[in-house]
């Protein structure tokens, strides 16, 4: 019933499209370029001018969707909507052409017009324009959702953005924001002297994270070929060819699972810095997040999220790894000790591993599951084993360890980061040994990039690394719980699936 009813509306909106036509209008011209931006208006007019707007006959020229229409016979209101906000618009007989009272009588909600008029305020102090002539640019042919009163139907939002976007004003601000917030982050790395550079998405080997990668084929030179799971490997290069502090803001992708948290193409900060270590990249993050509360107005460093408050306030909590699992898992020193234990613990608690993986991959399994839920505020998880850390230096107090951070937020990993390996021989070592975990089976095991050794072996001076997600940390700073609400056009799965 009501796609029969959808179906009469549209028919009757191309019927009004012929009728343009026959009339000789252009139902989508192009050649009316606007000089005013609704918001803009608002701001100079809507405080400052208390009467007499009308008499001082200040032109203005918009353009946008038409919202709402109410026709009064000879007269009537639209609301307009651009990407800056709305204005009013008012329509009457005397104050236009013939041909375009005509127009406007045929216009729908959805059509997008350009206005030319005269500003004035309504009796209820609303600043509108008095139009004075009207054209119609695009004709909508189909019918806004619940006549633009919202779009309630959260995977219809994910899959036509384009109509989220224009009944939505929310979605539209969390993209705004979203905007804003890379903006800030690229003014903060930039003030701090980095480089921003672009690295290869399509490479040879799967390397730089843990992580099932995308194939794809290069026919050109008959080369298989993987979309990257992370830009480490060659902005470590940069590193070694004197690019001392280098950023990339792009996307990884990653052939995983999807839910809240997860989406298999994602945007990551990937930045780097020579002579500093870990504990440098620990201060220097809460700075990156200090100055991005400050230029989207956070007060007090503390924002809510998924109901509970969360406090940026400096300086952040540090956990010990094995720490975190004895004190807030509740993991006993034998699961800790015993890989077999360890195993079977992991499969009680429904992780998906098995007796190929090393005991420290498992007992990360089993970190994620009952410690990362309970770091709410801003917590660096320290620690971790080299065996779970391929590219990060050892410790020298504990070579068992490495010098690396987790940055957890909400139960969510938000950053990753540690001091660069650069001896080349340990390297070799570590590669050969992810090569070990593929054959058993290991399908997010790196593999062995021989250039990067070569590289190493010129010389990377000491050098801290730091991954930032940034979807997860737009959903933090929005209030949205899940992934898909903040990135644009996230994947879906076909309807008729």
């Amino acid at each position: 019933m009501l796609q029969e009813t959808e179906n009469k509306l549209i028919q009757r909106r191309i019927e009004k499209l012929e009728e343009l036509r026959k009339d000789g209008i252009d139902p989508y011209f192009n050649g009316f370029s606007p000089d005013s931006f609704a918001q803009d208006l608002h701001n100079k007019y809507d405080k400052n001018v208390k009467e007499g707007l009308e008499e001082k006959n200040i032109p203005a020229k918009v353009a946008g969707r038409i919202m709402a229409y109410r026709s009064f016979g000879k007269a009537g209101f639209m609301k307009l909507k651009d990407f800056t906000g709305y204005i009013q618009i008012y329509a009457e007989k005397n104050s236009l052409s013939e041909e375009d009272f005509k127009l406007y009588k045929k216009l729908d909600v959805g059509d997008i017009i350009g206005v030319e008029g005269v500003l004035f305020k309504t009796k209820t102090d609303e600043l509108t324009i008095k139009a004075k002539k009207i054209t119609i640019l695009t004709k909508s042919l189909r019918p806004l959702p619940e006549k633009w009163h919202g779009l309630k139907d959260k995977e219809l939002r994910y899959r036509q953005r384009y109509l989220d976007l224009i009944v939505n004003d929310e979605t539209k601000e969390t993209m705004l924001k979203r905007a804003f917030i890379i903006n800030s982050i690229r003014e903060f790395m930039i003030k701090n002297r980095f480089i921003e550079v672009e690295t290869p998405m399509l490479h040879k080997l799967v390397t730089g994270a843990a992580a099932r990668p995308f194939k794809t084929y290069l026919n050109a030179l008959d080369m298989e070929l993987y979309l990257r799971i992370a830009p480490e490997l060659y902005l470590k290069r940069l590193i070694v060819g004197g690019l001392d502090r280098v950023f990339e803001i792009n996307r990884n992708f990653r052939n995983e699972g999807m839910d809240l948290k997860h989406n298999p193409e994602f945007t990551m900060m990937e930045f780097y810095i020579a002579y500093k270590d870990y504990t440098f990249l620990m201060d220097f993050t809460e700075e990156l997040f200090d100055f991005i509360l400050e230029k989207i107005g956070v007060e007090d460093n503390k924002i809510e999220f998924n109901g509970k408050e969360i406090d940026f306030s400096r300086p952040w909590k540090r956990l010990d790894f094995y720490e975190g699992l004895k004190k807030i898992g509740n993991v006993d020193d034998d699961i800790l000790n015993n890989k077999s234990k360890a195993l079977k613990y992991a499969l009680e608690l429904e992780k998906k591993v098995n007796d190929n993986m090393s005991h420290e991959k498992i007992l990360a399994e089993i970190f994620d599951a009952l410690v990362e839920p309970n770091l709410i505020n801003p917590t660096f998880v320290v620690g971790y084993p080299v065996a779970i850390s391929p590219l990060a230096k050892r410790n020298r107090k504990n070579p068992n360890i490495t010098d690396r951070f987790e940055l957890f937020v909400s139960g969510m990993e938000v950053a990753n980061a540690f001091s660069e390996l650069n001896d080349p021989f340990d390297q070799k070592e570590r590669f050969l040994k992810q090569l070990e975990e593929r054959k058993k089976g290991d399908e997010e095991a790196s593999m062995f990039d021989g250039d990067y050794i070569k590289a190493l072996e010129y010389g990377l001076p000491p050098t801290a690394g730091e991954g930032v997600g940034i979807d997860r940390l737009v959903m933090l700073l929005t209030k949205n719980p899940s992934i898909r609400d903040v990135i644009l056009f996230p994947l879906m799965r076909d309807k008729d699936e």
